[in-house]
């Protein structure tokens, strides 16, 4: 028995000998391919950082090189062409280059394994050799480019996500759009650009919708159709296509100063179509009709969509309104943040772009917030920044607007030769040409005729073909069909897309100055104000309300409460008027004041004569100069047009600014002529 034991015993010491020996001697082995894994992985991590900076700067020399070519045009004064196109081209150019010119040797280590899965999981982990790996779903692709894939390792770096467009590049270029709208000619023509923004890009929708189902049926019966492609997904494209950016038009009219109205018009609906198209978008991809085919016609499906539709663009208003208003009293009494310039404006940026983010988890729409965020920042906030800030704040987001749109247009470019899943169809390019075309016909004459039975300033013939040619497809319709290209459908109209928006920019864009000659649209004359009778009643209504209790209670700007309030709400209207209110009293100034001139009873006065208006009518009182007669309605004319006037309304003095660049008075020329025959 002692024996067994002692044989049993040396045997382990044996057994534990030869363990020990075995792994001190497989430890080194281990520890170093352990180490030669680690100097592999850093070396990828460095070329891939290498790889990533080169990128970036690709997109840097095209905005580099896009900013030294327009300075050229200007300077050349070249309208044929705008900065926009000039970065498609520059896109495309770089796009070829990477796709045929460049060519980035095969990763050996790429390896492709097939699976047995029934869905595609946004998060894989993968077991190497007992090590766990985590990768992360790109996106399908085709059995044919599989191969491809493997060999274009750089084109697949400079491809970006589609939310970096939506919630990096989208949110400074729709704020600086509603920031530096010019609020008394967007007001003056409010109700025929909301009814060009909302009627007309339903109209436009469902008008490019029919026709282009149209078309698939036709690519169906022939045999030209290589997937699904439903009705739902033909009214998508009508709504991606039906977003206007008339950038390159709205440049050449601001530079040629055309008319201030046909500037409203068309800049007021590219602001308000953009949102609508949104919405109405999210709206289509929200239809589901009840049972098995989710594609079917179904009133209460269509019902629930509409109802989407309205909640998700009040809501947004709502939400973009509430944080302009409280960037408002942030800025108004709670802070002294005038005191500190940089803070000041730091805050106000990121409450805007806060507005985007927080409408866009809430399960808003972005673009809605932040668009009316930007006017109520424009309307309330503004007025209550340091002199600092408020050239900041425009700089800041003008340049942010113009880095932003044209990284966008540069991209467009690009992604012509680096988006591996595009399908072409000819049938469907040629349909989707007419159906914009008609689609913005449809939009643009009827409307125009109706509108036209209400307005006294009537909206042109020439006015209207000019809507119909400055009618481009931009930044908006290209995030909206990027955003998702998993399907065929969306893939062929991702593809087809950019066709749209390279024709309408290089093309229409291009001839915007030949058909300003052409309509006979030439510069703005003498600026004309609305008066009560051409002004909206609801916005009078607004108006009224907005300038005696809300410009008060938000900003250092309009009447002291106490002078529109009740006498029992005296304590009350002390308390929400801020000093400064009583400070300006005597010089106040308001930005919205030239909208509407007539209001009940306004007196305006011009050194002796002084011009009284009411509803009926305009009167003249006060002694001529020189014993000169004036007619009330010429004197009335001439102030509304070029005198530097002082408004009385209800008790309240306001002045008026005028532009610098305003022509002389006629009046004053006459005056001063009467003097000097006088004094002869």
């Amino acid at each position: 028995m002692g024996c067994k034991m002692n044989a049993a015993v040396s045997f382990l010491r044996r057994l534990s000998l030869f363990v020990l020996v075995s792994s001190l001697c497989s430890c080194p082995c281990r520890a170093e391919d352990s180490a030669m894994e680690n100097i592999v992985t850093e070396k990828k991590a460095e070329e891939s950082h290498r790889q990533d900076s080169a990128d970036l700067l690709v997109f840097i020399l095209l905005l580099t090189l896009t900013i030294l070519t327009i300075w050229l045009f200007k300077h050349r004064r070249f309208r044929f062409l705008h900065e926009t196109g000039l970065a498609m081209i520059y896109g495309l150019l770089v796009g070829v280059v990477l796709r045929y010119a460049i060519h980035v040797p095969s990763d050996m280590n790429n390896v492709t394994l097939s699976c047995n899965v029934n869905a595609s999981p946004a998060t894989l982990l993968v077991n190497v050799s007992g090590k766990f790996y985590e990768y992360t779903l790109k996106g399908q692709i085709s059995a044919n480019d599989v191969d491809d894939i493997q060999d274009n390792e750089m084109l697949r770096k400079v491809t970006f996500d589609p939310e970096v467009f939506f919630n990096i590049l989208l949110p400074p270029i729709i704020f600086h759009a509603g920031y530096s709208l010019k609020q008394r000619h967007f007001f003056r023509n409010l109700g025929s650009i909301l009814a060009y923004a909302f009627v007309g890009t339903v109209v436009s929708c469902f008008i490019i919708g029919l026709f282009m189902y149209g078309c698939v049926m036709l690519m169906k019966q022939i045999g030209h159709l290589g997937g699904d492609f439903f009705f739902t997904d033909c009214l998508f494209f009508g709504a991606i296509v039906s977003a206007t950016d008339p950038v390159t038009v709205l440049a050449i009219f601001n530079e040629l100063q055309v008319d201030a109205d046909l500037y409203a018009l068309l800049f007021g609906e590219s602001v308000l179509n953009d949102a609508v198209a949104v919405v109405l978008s999210s709206s289509i991809v929200a239809y589901q009709p009840e049972g098995d085919n989710t594609h079917t016609f179904e009133a209460m499906a269509m019902l629930k969509s509409f109802g989407i539709f309205l909640g998700v663009f009040s809501g947004s208003f709502a939400l973009g309104v509430a944080t302009g208003v409280v960037t408002a009293l942030i800025s108004f009494n709670f802070t002294k943040l005038r005191d500190f310039p940089l803070l000041e404006t730091a805050l106000f940026f990121l409450m805007s772009w806060s507005t985007f983010l927080l409408a866009e988890a809430c399960g808003f729409t972005g673009v809605v917030a932040v668009l009316f965020c930007g006017m109520t920042q424009a309307h309330y906030t503004f007025n209550n920044l340091s002199p600092e800030s408020q050239d900041r704040t425009k700089q800041l987001f003008e340049l942010l607007n113009f880095l932003a749109e044209n990284f966008i247009f540069s991209y467009m470019g690009l992604t012509l030769f680096t988006f591996h899943n595009h399908v072409f169809n000819p049938i469907f390019i040629v349909g989707a040409f007419l159906a914009v075309f008609l689609g913005r016909a449809a939009n643009i004459y009827p409307l125009s005729f109706l509108l036209n039975l209400g307005r006294r300033n009537k909206i042109s013939s020439n006015f209207q073909h000019m809507m119909m040619f400055a009618g481009l497809r931009g930044a908006m319709t290209f995030a909206l069909s990027i955003r998702d290209t998993a399907t065929y459908a969306r893939q062929m109209m991702f593809s087809t897309t950019l066709l749209v928006v390279f024709f309408t920019v290089w093309i229409c864009g291009g001839g915007t100055t030949q058909m300003l000659g052409l309509f006979n649209i030439g510069p703005d004359g003498v600026e004309r104000r609305s008066t009560k009778h051409e002004s909206a009643w609801f916005f009078r209504i607004w108006y009224n309300f907005d300038h005696n209790y809300l410009k008060p209670i938000l900003t250092h700007s309009g009447p002291p409460l106490n002078a529109t309030l009740p006498a029992c709400c005296g304590p009350l209207a002390r308390c929400l008027t801020s000093p400064q209110a009583y400070e300006n009293e005597e010089q106040l100034k308001d930005s919205d004041s030239d909208l509407i001139l007539n209001d009940g009873d306004i007196t305006l006065s011009y050194g002796d004569v002084t011009v009284s208006t009411d509803a009926a009518g305009a009167h003249t009182s006060g002694t001529p100069v020189g014993g000169v007669a004036v007619n009330s309605d010429e004197a009335l004319d001439r102030e509304l047009a070029f005198g530097d006037h002082e408004l009385v309304i209800r008790g309240t003095r306001l002045v008026l600014p005028m532009d610098d660049s305003e022509p002389p008075l006629p009046l004053d020329s006459h005056r001063h002529r009467h003097k000097n025959e006088t004094m002869s």
